[in-house]
């Protein structure tokens, strides 16, 4: 599998990019499956997000520049993603932006910060960060310390957590409700590993 960008840092505006094509390849065009709760979907966005946005057309008819726009202020600027490309990990940023897109901005927080706690050894490395959503100044600090005590190594091993946390949350979102069960092949074929 081809890794869409290195474990490395990568400026911010590139890992976008990258990021936002590889998610609109995996979202596809419009949808309205009636076992997604999302209703109507184009590119990604729902269409309660694209009201929100003041986007008041037809879904179909959902301009892609839009859609980047919502990807770039609901999913990637929340996240603090440019400067996590930069200080920490090009792909780490777009494994959460996809994540974000897929399941929201504030899961895909929480699956970082669950993961940093689980790696700072019993806080001999950095201190617990609450698992709240919000990807503040105590998440970005615990992620430094990561790539200051691992490396390179620390990457690759957040990569794998990231992956198996959404992995784990897509079996318990179709077990809990079975019309979830609809996209769980395309969700591990699509969003698992399919970032590098």
């Amino acid at each position: 599998m081809t890794r869409i960008l290195n474990l490395g840092p990568v400026p911010g505006p590139q890992a976008f990019d990258a990021s936002c094509s590889h998610t609109l390849g995996v979202e596809g065009a419009y949808s309205d499956h009636p076992s997604d709760r999302g209703g109507r979907t184009m590119l990604g966005i729902t269409e309660r997000v694209a009201r929100r946005w003041g986007y008041s057309g037809a879904m179909r008819d959902l301009p892609l520049a839009t859609a980047v726009a919502i990807y770039r202020s609901l999913y990637w600027d929340s996240l603090e993603l440019d400067r996590i490309a930069e200080d920490f990990s090009g792909a780490i940023a777009a494994e959460l932006f996809d994540t974000g897109v897929n399941m929201g901005p504030g899961k895909a927080a929480e699956f970082l910060q669950q993961a940093l706690n689980a790696l700072n050894r019993q806080e001999r490395d950095w201190a617990d960060i609450a698992v709240d959503g919000d990807l503040g100044p105590a998440t970005l600090r615990a992620l430094g310390a990561l790539k200051r005590k691992r490396g390179e190594r620390g990457r690759a091993v957040l990569m794998k957590m990231l992956e198996c946390l959404q992995g784990a949350r897509y079996v318990r979102i179709a077990e809990g409700r079975p019309q979830n069960e609809d996209f769980v092949f395309g969700w591990f074929e699509n969003r698992i590993g399919a970032l590098g």
